[in-house]
């Protein structure tokens, strides 16, 4: 950088100017005062390393003087919920967009920077996404303050919406045709002129147009390189930064030289140039990348992929005027007019009107759902052929497709095992393929000089380690598109891994493979004072702050008396306060201090009692899924132990597992004992996949090798479980199993390939038998059938595989990886 020129931005410094800062102990100019405040600001934080690790210099700010209160539109608690969620009782997670990142000294600087705000906890930002998730504390730093640093310091910070997301996925998109379009044109251009030199070196070719071509392919190439292949540049520049080899080093180092040799040989007019190599290599690479960035746009590994989908107005009913209202502005109780082929705003409960409404979105069912008076709907679905009448019961966050949202998010921040294995091999293999690259240069040296600089860099191309750093990412995202097209929504990055070394699958009884739809069948009073209406109005105060499914069945009697002092003890059951005196329902053991046998008959028995004794027994009845027998049957085919455990004590237990034909069931088991018995199950090498979606399943779900929630279960089960299932269909379950152990083949497929290539390829280069232009046709070919490969998984039918695999996977040890 020289004296005249902005040592933050790189802009010139108009004559006269006196704004400077002491960096690095020496005066550094500035070109205005906005460049003198930012540089200021990231000096006195004490953050001045920025400027010895950044590869460019930094954005000039628009505004001299930033201003804080331009900010404070974003404390507002309507505009936060487009933004910011809760990450638990006591913090919040901001997720932000920031423009103005270059490279990974900007995330270093940015992470410390807000890092050292009171109030902020963690900061996480993603240099190629632009993303930044924020944890911080609401009672001691506002969201204002974070957007007004990220401005003190240069960058341009906005909130991650639907709306910014999708604009940058279609910026990435823009920029990624515009760089393979140049690279294309280029690579068509220039071999026109390769093509002359070609012939005109067997036939003569007059020296002066011999130049002139040269020249030509020069100018042709150079916006090749210095445009199309400038993000190769960038991550190499990163990774030897950070002191990592990515696979982004042998291809700069292979465009670099390659570049650098022709232009010598042009200008001094001496050699062979190697510009169409240059462009072709770089055009081929560039179409594999920009497929595999399509595959991850499609698989919905972009963030804002579903709220997108929702609309930005509303029809709300102010008594008989209806008036549009953005979407944001809705509360529940609202009431809201759906007409044919509008998408639902909000969750909510059909009050008026008969309509077929599509949920594929949530639950992967493509048949209508027909919705009558009393039926739920939820954000995101759209209505069918007739008008609705729809009173909001959730709005904004509280949707089901907002937590949907939140665990797609869940998913995207963690880094699945397998992934980071294969960012390590190929980060070895990118160090051999530089040893390999220079012994064949050294080697080449002694036997043909002319030869041994392309020898050494058709080693280079033709081994670079793409298709094997796609292997596994590209599998992961196509299987992932088809769970969630299955029915079954992936909340942890690790589960694709785990399922196909699953061998034993428990299931939990209510709510997962019943219906999650009870009913009283039966009331037995104990006291002559008592009726059955009091009972129902009793249980049904106690069940109404509980989401639990054997709630529903007391739906209608809410409101009729109303408790307090509300206590849910996990898997025994609930007590509370109705005019002055305690009440217990659940489980005899808990509800009354007397040991009582529950009545014979069918149904789960539920004992309310008070503090003078038992009062009645409750029968309540809930039917079996209609996917059960079948799933269980199909889990069973793939040489998987089912298991079937519950809570209750009755016989109901047994009956519902003689039902769903599952020969191993325990009944009367509590949160611990659930949790001893999967315990004891990883003891004798087993790898456990649980299914369930009460409180009580809590510990089991967190503790099993993997675990499936359902839909309707409770928040805290669903963030413990690695997936939902959201159509209540338990045959996805097989499915699932099915895929996984396919893209477990599927990677394997392409990591054989990836490794079968380079070890083919690397001898015939090292020999002298592959040109440049060659070595990066094969190279983009191999990156491409890897990603095509993978994208069958997006249209798998997830085929069952074979019992002798299955059996090999469920009793493999503990500590063996079945990816690699």
């Amino acid at each position: 950088m020289t004296a005249t020129s902005c040592f933050h931005c790189g802009l010139p410094v108009p004559k006269g100017s006196n704004h400077s800062v002491m960096i690095d102990g020496a005066e550094r100019s500035m070109c205005c005062p906005g460049c003198e405040a930012v540089a200021g600001a990231i000096v006195a934080g004490g953050l001045d390393n920025f400027y010895r690790y950044r590869d460019s210099s930094s954005e000039r700010p628009e505004d001299a003087s930033p201003q804080p209160d331009r900010w404070s539109a974003y404390d507002l608690p309507e505009v936060q919920q487009q933004y910011v969620r809760d990450w638990n009782s006591e913090r919040k997670l901001a997720s932000l967009l920031i423009g103005g990142i270059s490279c990974a000294a900007c995330v270093w600087l940015i992470e410390k920077h807000l890092g050292q705000l009171a109030g902020v906890e963690k900061v996480s930002v993603n240099a190629s996404t632009q993303r930044a998730q924020i944890c911080f504390d609401p009672a001691a730093v506002q969201p204002s303050r974070l957007f007004a640093e990220l401005e003190r310091i240069g960058y341009r910070p906005a909130p991650a919406t639907a709306s910014n997301s999708e604009g940058m996925i279609q910026s990435e998109q823009r920029a990624a045709l515009r760089r393979l379009g140049v690279a294309g044109l280029g690579t068509m251009q220039v071999m026109m002129f390769a093509i002359a030199l070609y012939f005109g070196a067997s036939s003569g070719i007059d020296g002066d147009m011999e130049r002139y071509f040269r020249w030509v392919s020069l100018l042709v190439a150079t916006p090749v390189v210095l445009y199309a292949a400038r993000p190769f540049f960038s991550a190499a520049l990163r990774s030897l930064r950070a002191r990592h080899l990515s696979m982004d080093v042998p291809v700069s180092l292979a465009i670099g030289l390659a570049y650098a040799a022709s232009f010598y040989a042009t200008v001094f007019d001496t050699g062979e140039v190697y510009f169409e190599s240059i462009s072709m290599f770089t055009f081929f690479l560039l179409l594999g990348r920009t497929v595999e960035m399509r595959a991850r746009h499609r698989a919905g590994l972009a963030s804002g992929g579903l709220a997108q989908l929702l609309p930005l107005t509303a029809a709300r009913l102010d008594g008989e005027d209806v008036c549009n209202v953005p979407v944001a502005a809705l509360a529940v109780g609202d009431r809201i007019l759906l007409r044919p082929g509008d998408t639902i705003p909000a969750d909510g409960e059909v009050i008026e009107g008969e309509s077929g409404v599509d949920e594929s979105l949530l639950s992967g069912e493509a048949a209508l759902q027909q919705k009558t008076p009393g039926s739920p709907v939820y954000a995101g679905s759209v209505n069918g052929d007739s008008t609705l009448q729809v009173r909001v019961t959730a709005a904004g966050q509280s949707t089901r497709l907002s937590a949907i949202e939140r665990l797609v998010e869940r998913a995207q921040l963690e880094k699945p095992q397998q992934v980071a294995l294969a960012d390590r091999v190929a980060g070895i293999f990118v160090g051999l393929v530089l040893l390999a690259a220079l012994t064949a240069f050294v080697v080449w040296w002694q036997i043909d000089t002319a030869r041994a600089f392309w020898v050494a860099l058709s080693v280079l191309v033709v081994t670079c380690p793409c298709a094997l750093s796609l292997a596994t990412p590209a599998a992961l995202a196509s299987a992932t598109l088809r769970l969630q097209q299955l029915g079954l929504l992936v909340a942890s990055g690790n589960l694709l891994e785990t399922l196909p070394r699953i061998g034993r699958v428990v299931f939990d009884k209510t709510g997962t493979l019943t219906r999650g739809e009870p009913r009283i069948l039966r009331i037995d009073l104990l006291r002559d004072d008592w009726d059955e209406q009091r009972v129902k109005d009793v249980a049904a105060a106690l069940e109404s702050q509980t989401n639990h499914p054997l709630a529903r069945a007391f739906r209608a009697w809410r409101g009729n008396v109303s408790a307090r002092d509300l206590k849910v003890h996990t898997g025994r059951g609930l007590e509370g306060v109705i005019d002055g005196a305690r009440y217990r329902l659940g489980r005899a053991d808990f509800a009354a201090a007397v040991k009582l046998e529950a009545p014979a008959g069918e149904g789960q028995w539920l004992l309310l009692a008070d503090n003078t004794g038992p009062i009645a027994w409750i029968a309540l009845g809930d039917g079996l899924r209609s996917s059960a027998r079948a799933a269980v049957a199909q889990l069973e085919e793939r040489a998987l132990q089912v298991e079937l455990l519950s809570g209750d004590q009755s016989a109901e237990v047994a009956r519902l597992a003689g039902a769903a034909g599952i020969t191993h069931f325990r009944a009367g088991t509590s949160p611990e004992d659930k949790l001893t018995h999967l315990q004891q199950l990883q003891a004798g090498g087993q790898r456990v996949l649980m299914v369930g979606d009460g409180l009580n399943d809590v510990p089991v779900l967190s503790g099993a090798d993997a675990s499936v929630a359902m839909m309707s279960a409770a928040d805290l089960a669903q963030s413990r479980a690695d997936a939902i299932l959201l159509n209540g269909d338990l045959t996805v379950l097989p499915k699932a199993i099915g895929l996984a152990r396919k893209a477990r083949r599927i990677v394997r497929q392409n990591l054989a390939w990836a490794l079968g290539y380079n070890a083919l390829a690397l001898p015939l280069a090292v020999c002298g038998l592959v040109p440049p232009w060659a070595a990066a046709i094969g190279m983009s070919v191999s990156s491409l059938i890897v990603v095509l490969n993978a994208m069958r998984l997006s249209r798998s039918d997830a085929g069952s595989g074979s019992a002798r695999e299955s059996s090999a996977a469920a009793g493999a040890p503990a500590g063996q990886k079945s990816w690699s």
